[in-house]
């Protein structure tokens, strides 16, 4: 083999030298200028032509002037080598700087592309880092907008997700155009892979919150959480992630994983099936949770207050006016909610409550003041009746609601279950053990069909439940439960006696379709969840208080007839209310006024934490709404 000549030597070391990039090309075209402009004005120097014996410096600064500006030789004179030289200089300059010029142009241009790719390194420091990409990043940005809103320096929100950097950034401004002091910023990359990981600076975030996505969205989380927990550069400092799964076999996995830092992940389907079974019976009740868990409006905080100290429970109810205390949190993390009454309040323990701000949690500076004339006898309250429940639809949380409706229902309920799903009788043996309150009708059909509806004679039923298909592509199933609620509406209408209607879609965008149904209530699957990590990932604190609201096992949020706690026509004050319900060891929170249930802008006449020195009248048909055992 021949060896290389010259040339090809100094083809091949230029050829590196070229590939290394931009920065490489502008030194050399600077190097380049540089020699052209100081060889010219040696060389004029040396050999005497300058016309008026310029200095070297003057010289050099002529040339350098004739490189930039091929016009200023325009008005040259003198002998026939200096113009010779100026001329050299100044086509040295087209060529060379204007290349130059045009390199450091498109250097730019590429820095531009690689900005817009969203590949450069977040340098922040305590800001919400979400990973991944779906539907429910828009409403937890939002929630997390709200959230910020007291921050006195604002706050930094980073999404790192497998998609373009601008079309996620016109995303967002497009459904959030306001960000009020919290700045977004989006980066593209993979949440599994450990060096796009590192671009969005996970090591200094407070929170992280992981998103489900792909065909098998367990999986990703759990990969998205491992290269969190098993990074090499991870920190001493425990992470904060939140996060959603959806088969109950993983939740040990994903526990595991974060056994070194603070990992919560919400059971998707488990959680959803509870509220609905729970919402199905209770009209208004989907709005309570919503009006809890939103940053929107009065949200839960954790207070120790040292005059309640030595004090029980029931005497914390009626120590506050502008907030509603929920239970106690023990020394040890512990939640109680709505504990006995006569639980004594420890110096270590905080008493948790809904309140509009943390600002806001005083304690009031008078006695309350009780009509007591108007409280009704604790053994009034109305005996639980069979119910008749309707499933429109079906999907895997279907089993679930079945069993949790079980847990409520009187003896002698019934649920009917339509749906074309094949063979779901036999399904149901495997999956639903032996109920205690009801029993399983399955007939089969098309829920969109208006004689089925008819002939089933829906108005009849005290709870309607329209489930989304989830073997069917998102639209199709979300389409399906839009025309059935029409009919289910048109129906109700039609027919004096009320019957609620629950609804599930899965698809965030079709929820304002599902409110032009008139639907009193309807579940959002994935708006709740959004809501829920939203809250969780800026305090940690609460998940033991939703774990408890959601179990069917403990204390729940019911809506109960404001007649069986105090009687109607006259002006009452909440503490009134509240004492009445303390007599019968619930805790009371709120109220639901029935001639608002279709105002939108009243939250369908749901009012949570209301001031308790002010007076109301209610009507037979409102509602109180209480946390009480099952």
């Amino acid at each position: 083999m021949k060896p290389p000549t010259l040339k090809q030597r100094l083809q091949y070391w230029f050829d590196n030298y070229m590939s290394r990039g931009t920065g490489a090309l502008i030194l050399a075209l600077f190097v380049l200028s540089a020699v052209i402009i100081f060889v010219t004005a040696i060389t004029v120097k040396v050999t005497g032509s300058a016309p008026n014996d310029e200095s070297l410096y003057d010289l050099v600064w002529m040339a350098l002037l004739r490189t930039l500006d091929s016009g200023t030789m325009g008005g040259d004179s003198g002998s026939f080598f200096f113009m010779l030289m100026m001329l050299a200089v100044t086509f040295g300059g087209i060529f060379v700087v204007s290349a130059l010029i045009g390199v450091i142009n498109n250097g730019l241009e590429d820095k531009l592309d690689e900005l817009r790719k969203g590949r450069s390194a977040v340098i922040e420091n305590d800001h919400t880092l979400i990973l991944g990409w779906n539907p429910q990043v828009f409403t937890i940005i939002s929630e997390l907008i709200l959230a910020n809103e007291s921050r006195k320096n604002g706050a930094v929100i980073v999404v790192l997700a497998e998609q373009d950097k601008v079309e996620m950034e016109d995303a967002i401004r497009e459904r959030i155009p306001d960000t009020k002091n919290t700045r977004v910023i989006c980066r593209s990359g993979s949440p599994i892979d450990l060096t796009d990981l590192e671009i969005a600076s996970p090591h200094t975030a407070r929170s992280i919150i992981i998103l489900a996505e792909g065909d098998d969205p367990d999986t990703h989380v759990i990969k998205s959480t491992l290269a969190l927990t098993n990074n090499p550069n991870r920190r001493e400092t425990p992470y904060h992630i939140v996060t959603q799964i959806r088969n109950p076999k993983n939740m040990d996995v994903v526990k595991m994983l974060g056994a070194k830092d603070v990992v919560q992940p919400i059971l998707t389907n488990d959680l959803i099936a509870r509220v609905v079974a729970q919402t199905s019976r209770q009209s208004g009740l989907s709005i309570v949770y919503t009006e809890l868990m939103n940053f929107g409006g009065d949200e839960i905080y954790f207070t120790r207050q040292p005059a309640l100290s030595g004090k029980t429970y029931g005497e914390a109810l009626l120590a506050f006016d502008g907030c509603s205390p929920l239970g106690i949190r023990k020394a040890d993390g512990a939640i109680a909610l709505n504990p006995a009454m006569d639980a004594r309040i420890e110096s270590e323990d905080q008493v948790f409550v809904i309140a509009a701000d943390d600002d806001k949690i005083k304690l009031a500076a008078s006695r309350p003041q009780l009509d007591e004339s108007l409280i009704q006898p604790a053994g009034s309250a109305s005996k639980p009746k069979p119910e008749k429940a309707l499933i429109l639809g079906w999907n895997r949380s279907g089993a679930t609601i079945i069993r949790e409706l079980d847990n409520y229902v009187a003896k002698g309920s019934q649920v009917t279950i339509v749906s074309n799903i094949e063979d779901l009788e036999e399904q149901l043996r495997s999956e639903v053990v032996k109920l205690k309150n009801q029993k399983v009708v399955v007939k089969e059909g098309d829920i969109r069909d208006r004689d089925l509806l008819e002939s089933l004679g829906a108005a009849d039923y005290d709870h309607v439940i329209v489930l989304a298909y989830n073997h069917l592509e998102q639209q199709e199933a979300d389409a399906i439960t839009l025309v059935a609620l029409l009919h289910l509406r048109d129906i109700a209408e039609h027919d004096e006696t009320p019957f609620s209607i629950i609804s599930e879609m899965l698809d965030l965008r079709n929820r304002e379709l599902a409110e032009a149904a008139r639907v009193d209530d309807f579940i959002v699957s994935e708006h709740l969840i959004s809501l829920m990590m939203a809250q969780l990932s800026e305090n940690s604190e609460l998940e033991g208080v939703f774990a408890d609201l959601f179990d069917p096992q403990g204390a729940e949020i019911y809506l109960k007839p404001i007649g069986d706690y105090v009687k109607t026509g006259a002006a009452v004050n909440f503490y009134t209310v509240v004492e009445a319900a303390r007599r019968r060891g619930e805790t009371a929170i709120g109220y639901r006024l029935m001639n608002e249930c279709h105002m939108a802008d009243k939250s369908y006449g749901v009012h949570i934490n209301p001031r308790k020195s002010a007076r109301l009248s209610f009507s037979p048909e409102d509602k109180v709404i209480v946390i009480a055992e099952s």
